[in-house]
């Protein structure tokens, strides 16, 4: 509770010196030129092509970075960005500051995240410079456009680069679902454009099966049985936690349901917990759960 009156009077510090207007008749990107503070996320959007986008019906809201949030980041960066071959990078950066519909402060304050048109999430928090969006701080807010609302922060925020094989290997606690997947031929899918949502199992989940499961899976003549189990812990989509725990189940890519509870604060795939959520992915999303799920028994 204290945490919550903490960040809500962080927000009505920043609203107190919002701009807003009565009737605005610009739209997101003819206001940021006017404000002579956003020249190098105009540059931006104009080598990204997506400059008719911001103009265009919406609504968005736009997590403006300004001119000296891009001069924090390394030497050369928004040099390399611009460059023609660059531009698929760029554009996937310039999403990740874009959530669609009108999103005022106070809509803001009531998330813990985020989806950006980029398809990642971007989380909210708070510390004693205020409120913050993927590690930057938004520093005035509720500026009315035509066609959405900008936000303005002093950081220029970063979608990850990792897909789910990478996310789950520098995590160092999934050594096991990655060998199992390497077995069962399913890292290039995992790798893949996507996106797709995985319940991934930690090592201490594989261990809790009985003793000599996961060494038996492992042999060539089960790898058509591993991937069907590792199928199941597969869901096509990004599905982030608000999705999961509002559903009654998700079908999983081997085909089978999975059912999905929530009871007193916890959400459970099937018997397993859901300990971790929402870790991203560029190419989907990651649920951390403590036990392996089995697909049902073909019926007789």
């Amino acid at each position: 509770l204290m945490k919550r009156i903490a960040i809500l009077a962080s927000f009505a510090a920043i609203l107190s010196s919002s701009i807003t207007a009565q009737a605005p008749k610009a739209d997101i990107v003819d206001t940021a030129v006017a404000a002579g503070s956003f020249k190098t996320l105009a540059a931006a959007l104009g080598a990204a092509n997506l400059v008719d986008t911001l103009k265009g019906k919406g609504p968005f809201t736009v997590f403006a970075p300004t001119d000296a949030a891009f001069a924090k980041l390394p030497k050369g960066t928004v040099e390399t960005l611009l460059q023609k071959k660059n531009l698929p990078t760029l554009t996937g950066i310039l999403t990740y500051h874009v959530v669609p519909g009108n999103m005022l402060a106070k809509d803001v304050l009531k998330e813990s995240g985020l989806v950006t048109v980029n398809g990642q999430r971007a989380a909210l928090a708070s510390d004693k410079k205020g409120p913050s969006i993927s590690g930057a701080h938004i520093v005035k807010t509720d500026i009315q456009c035509s066609n959405g609302v900008i936000h303005v922060i002093d950081a220029v925020m970063m979608p990850t680069k990792s897909d789910i094989v990478d996310v789950a290997a520098a995590a160092g606690s999934f050594k096991t679902l990655l060998a199992a997947a390497k077995a069962a031929g399913l890292v290039d899918t995992l790798k893949s454009k996507g996106p797709l949502t995985v319940l991934a199992p930690t090592d201490a989940a594989f261990a809790k099966l009985p003793a000599g499961t996961v060494e038996n899976l492992l042999k060539p003549e089960n790898k058509a049985q591993l991937a069907k189990i590792l199928t199941y812990h597969v869901v096509p989509g990004r599905a982030f936690a608000k999705d999961v725990g509002a559903a009654k189940q998700v079908k999983s890519v081997e085909g089978s349901p999975i059912k999905i509870t929530a009871t007193k604060g916890k959400v459970m795939a099937n018997e397993a917990t859901i300990v971790a959520t929402d870790i991203n992915a560029s190419n989907g999303v990651v649920h951390v759960i403590d036990r392996v799920i089995l697909p049902p028994k073909p019926k007789n």
